[in-house]
């Protein structure tokens, strides 16, 4: 089977592609590198993908709600473009500004027939990554681009899948359960050492690493433990992923809860250059969270 890497800059050596493998290095034009992909992946090859960044993913909105993610529906399973995975940077990195530091993952978590994938760490890239591509279903790839330069780990060589829609725990706790994905997984992890050191407070830290389908009954088992739940993300609070997963657990979980859905999220801006640090949901604002918690 033939596996075709779209890619609009040249990220790659020939001479390192397999016998069953083709680089074809695209124009800026988003629309089309997604819409030959789906094309490719109809057709029988694996497809992967790269939009660079996810600021510039909205040309190829229609071709991956409109298409890719109704194909197998709209034919009745005739066919399908389940072999299709678009890779994308996503995420504020420290100078992007507005146009290179947008979190659109709840634009696509909202369509029903895409995977949403969205790793913490380069172990993780790998993992999931492998797990896309493998996939049944076309799958977006969130990758936090300021991990880029900022996160090394020792990637095991061998080959290796973490499960799509399993969210994991991070660190057992008992007083308040921290959710969130990609790069706000160290935040909230910095945090929890925070809450125990200055607070006395237990965190139990989870992971999502797929927010379409996300991992309710893990996150549930947790806050019905710990009776208090923070989500976070980088993405602007209102209609953020986080709200889809407050109500959710509120429904769930009520009888439970010791204190309301507490999120931390980006502001209901343009992402700005110099107030990015006050736009960003920084530990100090997950801090200030944790104890309304404790405090309700």
């Amino acid at each position: 089977m033939l596996v075709l890497y779209l890619l609009p800059f040249l990220r790659c050596k020939i001479g390192e592609l397999g016998t069953n493998e083709a680089c074809l290095f695209q124009p800026l034009c988003e629309q089309g590198i997604v819409g030959f992909g789906i094309g490719v992946a109809v057709a029988g090859s694996t497809a992967i993908a790269e939009v660079q960044f996810a600021d510039y993913i909205y040309p190829a909105f229609d071709q991956l709600v409109n298409e890719a993610a109704k194909y197998r529906y709209r034919s009745g399973n005739q066919f399908n473009c389940g072999a299709l995975t678009v890779r994308t940077p996503y995420g504020a990195v420290g100078h992007g500004a507005l146009y290179h530091s947008q979190s659109p993952e709840a634009y696509f978590a909202h369509t029903a027939g895409l995977k949403v994938v969205i790793p913490r760490g380069p172990i993780q890239a790998k993992g999931l990554l492998l797990s896309c591509i493998r996939d049944k279903n076309p799958c977006i790839f969130f990758e936090p681009k300021i991990l880029y330069r900022s996160a090394v780990e020792e990637v095991p060589n061998g080959d290796y899948e973490i499960p799509l829609g399993k969210a994991e725990i991070l660190r057992q706790g008992t007083d308040v359960t921290l959710v969130g994905y990609g790069t706000q997984i160290h935040v909230l992890k910095e945090v929890a050492d925070m809450a125990q050191e200055k607070l006395g407070v237990s965190c139990e830290v989870i992971d999502l690493q797929t927010i379409s389908p996300w991992d309710a009954e893990t996150v549930c088992n947790s806050v019905t433990k710990t009776g208090r739940l923070l989500v976070s993300h980088e993405a602007p609070i209102t209609n953020g992923f986080a709200a889809e997963i407050a109500s959710y657990v509120q429904k769930e979980c009520f009888l439970n809860l010791e204190a309301p859905v507490e999120r931390v999220c980006g502001w209901d801006t343009p992402f700005p250059h110099s107030l990015e640090p006050f736009y960003m949901p920084n530990k100090w604002r997950c801090f200030d969270a944790i104890k309304r918690l404790m405090s309700f």
